[in-house]
């Protein structure tokens, strides 16, 4: 029996294969579209039975390739590009994707643990799984929250588990290849390495220079909640997935930055020391942002924690200092 994971080659997918990989699981099957070439890199140390490409696995599924052959399905493959205006093509990738799996989970009686999103809370300030908090900025967003919408109609006639996971900001290895979209952790770091500063949008949104807040939650943090929700097939629902505190940017620069300096033997910086030496740098807020960015984000974890989920979050000090140092070991390129 098989273990599916959609998204594999990507930075949630693959983490979570190598989750399954150290409990002794790899009948899985990884699927994606690998026409970005290079994420092939976040499956290199993984063991696999097979790899489909996205349009490949669709069509086995219609054929019944799969049928009586598979145990769960992780369904992390989306288009995660928050900028992307064509419509249809996100719409394609992560609304009717997401609807044949879950088809298919359906028929099949199968676990199906797929990725949401935090942009489904927009520009808000209660960030709670229910309707009335919901109010999309971009296209992705809406993306999201429209398959959500679907999960709550089905969920009252499933008889398997299905499980929808609200990402807030995630970083961690793994997530070179997402280019723009990689976290600011990722950014940040490659900056100061390469610059010896790090570039922060100036204030918006009512925010000074580098205090917009985010929920920045570590891929290690993300892993753990899958396996929970995989280890208790009786629970099912959507569920926030953040840390459960919105800590600033300011603070994801000086976490990074101290990181990099006590690598290098170098005592810790405050953020005014920071400012003062040049190392924290705040660049005009894009204006193609303007009303698509959400300035505050905080999960509420209180369904998260009813479920039974017991485990604590990293905060950004101790993840980004985690993260940090695998950078600087050469695990990821």
């Amino acid at each position: 029996m098989y273990t599916i994971v959609t998204g594999a080659a990507g930075f949630i997918g693959a983490n979570l294969i190598k989750a399954l990989n150290e409990r002794g699981v790899d009948d899985i099957i990884a699927v994606d579209n690998l026409t970005q070439a290079d994420k092939f890199v976040n499956l290199a140390d993984c063991q696999i039975a097979d790899y489909l490409d996205k349009q490949e696995f669709l069509g086995a599924l219609e054929d019944g390739q799969f049928d009586d052959a598979v145990d769960a399905v992780l369904h992390q493959g989306a288009c995660s590009d928050t900028m992307e205006r064509d419509g249809r093509y996100m719409m394609a990738n992560n609304f009717r994707y997401s609807t044949a799996l879950l088809n298919f989970c359906a028929e099949q009686e199968l676990p199906l643990l797929y990725a949401s999103s935090a942009s489904v809370y927009g520009g808000g300030s209660v960030f709670r799984e229910d309707r009335q908090f919901e109010a999309p900025l971009n296209v992705y967003g809406y993306s999201k929250f429209l398959f959500d919408q679907v999960v709550r109609r089905r969920l009252p006639e499933m008889s398997s588990q299905l499980v929808g996971l609200r990402y807030f900001n995630v970083y961690g290895p793994g997530e070179q290849h997402k280019g723009r979209m990689a976290s600011v952790a990722y950014h940040f770091f490659n900056q100061f390495q390469g610059e010896g500063r790090v570039k922060l949008f100036a204030g918006s949104g009512g925010y000074a220079d580098g205090e917009q807040r985010r929920d920045f939650v570590s891929i290690a943090d993300v892993v753990k909640v899958n396996l929970f929700y995989l280890d208790h097939p009786d629970l099912s629902g959507i569920f926030n997935l953040g840390s459960g505190r919105a800590q600033s940017f300011n603070d994801v620069a000086v976490a990074t930055v101290n990181a990099c300096r006590a690598a290098r033997g170098e005592p810790a910086l405050s953020l005014a020391d920071m400012r003062r030496l040049g190392i924290i740098e705040y660049i005009a807020f894009p204006p193609e942002l303007q009303g698509k960015y959400q300035s505050y984000t905080e999960a509420d974890l209180a369904h998260l924690r009813r479920s039974g989920y017991k485990g604590e979050f990293a905060t950004v000090e101790q993840g980004v200092a985690d993260y940090v140092a695998r950078l600087l070991g050469g695990r990821e390129v």
